[in-house]
């Protein structure tokens, strides 16, 4: 085969990322029991070899594909990481402590949740409750295998310092067999994010949830609390009415319980893709609760605009660069002129980037009226200090029309 002069060149970076989620997918298959990350990180590592092996784009593609194809091969049913703890709902469900007939109901990377009826003499709900409305989530745990900032233990206490209306209430947490702690939540059957996606919320609906959400960080963060995942997932609603409420407090940070992390030296692999803020991207440890308000904004945003896409794009496999470069397209590639506080972030400085220019916000958020889109730009802001906080945003004009 006769080298092709330029390939690499021609080749652009978004079909190298396509390649990697491909291998990714089927490295995950292969190895299920690998978390996301490190199945990432080995995709990389394979298409890597692929790209500085090969001497045309045709044979790129043709060894990247075998290295799917192998994976594939090598691939085996999933393995059940939680030990004594089925992942999948079985006809009888399964029993978690002192709830009976529990069924699976969705998992995260730490925990799985089960949805089970409370006993009849379950001290959270009133002695004539029906079945139906003694729904709980049960969030099971293994604190062992946990890697900071996740920490089941420290989460409960954090919930109980942040007891509000729209917090979602720790009903109790227990150890079972004393390996899983499990702590319990009252079943919440909506998300805003799976809501807003089959565009089941209408405007005054999504107004109520937001404004929630505002009532939820206003307290929380009135005592130091940063939740640090705000999402649409993480909104939980009780009825398509509300109330909303804000949730899984699991990398959540307060000045009480700080745990490993001071208030100078915190963990910047915080919060979810395209709702993380620039801040963290560029290594500031000294955060603050401001951090929440980026991505409540982030939220504002993605529910406001007909269709409810993100803001900002982290790309197929969640990258901080290509996050970085979603953001600097559309606000705008700061200067310190307009980032004042980044001098000092300790990975400032270390990249040039392409001067973009700063996008309007009707440009940013098309469908939007004035008011919403002066909420979002209040929130999403570059300088960390002038983002509207949560009481503020409570007294917004969008919340009083």
């Amino acid at each position: 085969m006769e080298p092709s002069p330029g390939w690499r060149a021609n080749l652009a970076f978004s079909a190298r990322l396509t390649t990697i989620t491909k291998i990714t997918s089927a490295y995950h298959r292969c190895h299920s029991d690998v978390v996301a990350a490190d199945a990432r990180r080995e995709a990389i590592v394979l298409e890597t070899n692929a790209y500085n092996a090969a001497q045309s784009l045709e044979e790129y593609e043709q060894l990247c594909e075998e290295r799917c194809k192998d994976l594939l091969r090598q691939a085996e049913p999933p393995v059940v990481k939680h030990e004594d703890v089925e992942k999948l709902p079985s006809p009888t469900g399964v029993n978690i402590g002192k709830f009976k007939n529990a069924f699976y109901h969705q998992e995260g990377l730490y925990s799985v949740i089960y949805k089970a009826i409370a006993l009849d003499d379950a001290p959270y709900f009133p002695p004539e409750a029906k079945p139906g409305d003694r729904l709980v989530a049960l969030k099971v745990t293994t604190p062992s295998v946990m890697t900071p900032p996740h920490d089941s233990k420290r989460e409960a206490r954090i919930l109980e310092l942040s007891k509000s209306e729209h917090v979602i209430s720790l009903l109790e947490a227990f150890r079972d067999d004393g390996v899983r702690f499990v702590l319990v939540f009252p079943f919440m059957p909506f998300e805003l994010d799976r809501l807003l996606q089959d565009q089941k919320t209408s405007r005054d609906q999504i107004k109520c949830c937001l404004k929630d959400m505002f009532s939820a960080l206003s307290f929380i963060h009135s005592r130091g609390i940063i939740h640090r995942d705000v999402k649409p997932s993480n909104i939980l609603l009780k009825s398509l009415d509300g109330p909303a409420y804000l949730s899984d407090f699991g990398i959540a940070w307060a000045p009480d319980t700080p745990g490993p992390e001071s208030a100078e030296s915190k963990i910047t692999d915080v919060g979810t893709t395209c709702y993380r803020p620039p801040e963290l991207l560029f290594g500031n440890k000294r955060y603050g609760c401001s951090l929440d308000l980026w991505a409540a904004g982030c939220t504002v945003a993605e529910a406001v605009v007909p269709g409810h896409p993100t803001l900002f794009d982290s790309g197929e496999l969640g990258s901080d660069l290509a996050l970085v470069h979603s953001i600097f397209t559309k606000l705008g590639t700061p200067s310190l002129t307009v980032w004042p506080e980044a001098a000092n972030f300790p990975d400032w400085g270390k990249m040039q980037f392409h001067e973009y220019p700063t996008q309007s916000w009707s440009a940013l958020l098309p469908g939007t009226s004035d008011i919403e889109r002066d909420l979002v730009s209040k929130l999403v802001k570059y300088e960390s200090g002038a983002r509207m906080t949560a009481a503020q945003g409570l007294n917004h004009p969008y919340f009083k029309q």
